[in-house]
């Protein structure tokens, strides 16, 4: 019979798939250009800083967030001005020296600061939607070789998930485009 402790160490066996190390920019861009080519699709590169030409190397689209703050933003301000328009005009209509109930002019400020609430909620909430986030652990963070990951070393990572995954095949590909080092990481 399985105790609880044992269903844990089965359960962590699973591989999560295959972390490389490049010694330089150049070569991981190199070798996620090899590995998009191949026809990975579930991979993902790691650097300490942000490197030129990545993304276009790992072949990643241009991100949707920028039209989730811009409908974020005008959705945002169409509610403002809505919430002015229903106070002042339906619900406690007053007419001031002969003005008409909905003067939209004195209303900008209001709608323009409900744009920019609008807009950075949306980014917030589009950001972590499309991060996948919070995700509290992930598995390369088990890897004493990711720990340089923010300090001097280019990684690729192949997930097990893939269509093309294979661990060996998947092992010799990555030694073959040039990594120093590749490790199987456990979830």
């Amino acid at each position: 019979m399985l105790t609880l402790t044992s269903k844990k160490m089965i359960m962590n066996n699973k591989t999560y798939g295959l972390l490389a190390r490049f010694e330089t920019p150049k070569s991981l861009l190199v070798a996620a250009t090899k590995v998009r080519k191949k026809g990975y699709i579930k991979f993902d590169c790691h650097t300490p800083y942000p490197m030129h030409g990545l993304d276009d190397a790992m072949g990643l689209k241009r991100s949707i967030l920028g039209f989730v703050v811009g409908g974020g933003a005008l959705g945002g301000a169409f509610l403002g001005l809505l919430l002015q328009w229903f106070a002042s005009s339906y619900d406690y209509p007053i007419v001031i020296s002969g003005k008409p109930y909905f003067s939209w002019q004195a209303y900008m400020i209001i709608t323009f600061v409900t744009m920019v609430l609008g807009g950075a909620l949306s980014a917030l909430g589009g950001m972590f939607h499309l991060n996948r986030m919070p995700r509290y652990h992930h598995p390369l963070f088990n890897s004493s070789m990711f720990k340089k990951a923010t300090d001097d070393a280019f990684f690729i990572s192949i997930e097990s998930e893939d269509s093309l995954y294979n661990e060996q095949e998947t092992l010799n590909f990555l030694k073959s485009i040039g990594s120093v080092e590749v490790e199987c990481i456990k979830e």
